[in-house]
């Protein structure tokens, strides 16, 4: 395993993650409660440090079930989780309001048997609440020592610009982690984020890295996936099939397939190491349902791709040029 450290925090954590967002859920897709344990124990084994997980998660089962794997290890380990989407507690059991912000992170640390959070998220963006009343409870959560560090999740570029202003005129503690989807079939941040993470000292730790599984080599153009996230019987899904059944997509596919065939090691491995080796990548989550899957995936801690390979991926999977940043990057761009 190896650690980087988490923006400009200090804090260090392991290039890879363990996320839990199947623990718990009653669907083909979920993880029971005795292999969630064993993926945990096998994480924190191998030398990982870092879980994530939400209150939404499994409507909180997951939250419990993380509770229950560190029993005697909660100081080993930085342990996230986020509030702001459903957790099944009626109308005011979502949003960023100061209300819901206390009365959900009391919910978390009940489930997961802690009395402490190192790092809390907001989950998205809440159009209903100023961003100020979240900043302010997240800020009296920090006080408190209920919460160590805070990030932010799914916000647009202008939202966590706004946040980190926000916070930075009221001395409130700011952002210092940034989770988003970041996938060799899913770069869109890279218009805009890189250069703000960098500039404000935030750490990115992406989620779906696999694209739902699209990148795991299971699929093909005349094999559509009968079981999986990615079959999702909702096409509007994030992860869906619909949403991956691309030609740019298939074209990625194809070079992650080469590079694999040829290295001898599985399309996932492939593809996480492709993550772990971008600059603004702090850490990794990988959501496995089952510890096989884990077992596999984490063998990319040691995979290091050449500068050739690196190439061959960065040009499968390039973004399509969009204005103003090519306009920007062609003509606006200074050296001393």
């Amino acid at each position: 395993m190896h650690y980087k450290t988490l923006g400009t925090t200090g804090l260090i954590l392991s290039d890879l993650s363990l996320g839990t967002m199947t623990f718990g859920e009653k669907s083909s897709r979920g993880t029971s409660e005795k292999e969630s344990l064993e993926q945990i124990a096998y994480y924190l084994d191998q030398g990982g440090n870092h879980i994530d997980t939400a209150n939404g998660y499994s409507q909180g089962v997951s939250e419990q079930i993380v509770g229950k794997g560190l029993k005697g290890k909660r100081n080993d380990v930085i342990l996230a989780t986020k509030v702001r989407f459903p957790s099944g507690k009626g109308i005011n059991g979502q949003g960023l309001s100061r209300w819901t912000i206390l009365n959900e992170v009391d919910g978390c640390l009940d489930r997961l048997s802690t009395d402490y959070i190192d790092l809390l998220y907001m989950h998205a963006w809440d159009p209903l609440t100023h961003i100020e009343q979240s900043l302010r409870a997240f800020d009296d959560l920090v006080a408190s020592g209920k919460v160590r560090y805070i990030g932010v999740s799914n916000f647009k570029s202008w939202q966590l610009m706004k946040s980190l202003a926000v916070s930075e005129a009221k001395h409130y503690v700011k952002f210092c982690a940034a989770q988003y989807q970041y996938s060799l079939v899913k770069r869109d941040i890279e218009y805009e984020f890189p250069d703000l993470f960098q500039a404000e000292g935030l750490g990115l730790l992406p989620w779906g890295p696999l694209g739902g599984g699209f990148l795991s080599g299971k699929y093909s153009l005349t094999n559509k996936p009968e079981d999986g996230r990615i079959t999702h019987s909702d096409d509007s899904h994030e992860e869906s099939w619909e949403r991956r059944n691309t030609e740019r997509n298939w074209k990625i596919l194809t070079a992650v397939d080469h590079i694999a065939t040829n290295r001898n090691v599985s399309h996932a491995q492939i593809a996480i190491a492709w993550l772990r080796q971008k600059e603004i990548v702090t850490s990794v989550i990988l959501g496995a349902r089952t510890l096989k899957q884990l077992e596999g995936n984490m063998e990319a801690s040691s995979m290091v791709l050449s500068s050739e390979e690196m190439d061959i991926l960065d040009r499968a999977s390039a973004l399509p040029e969009l204005y103003p940043y090519r306009f920007l990057e062609d003509y606006a761009t200074r050296k001393p």
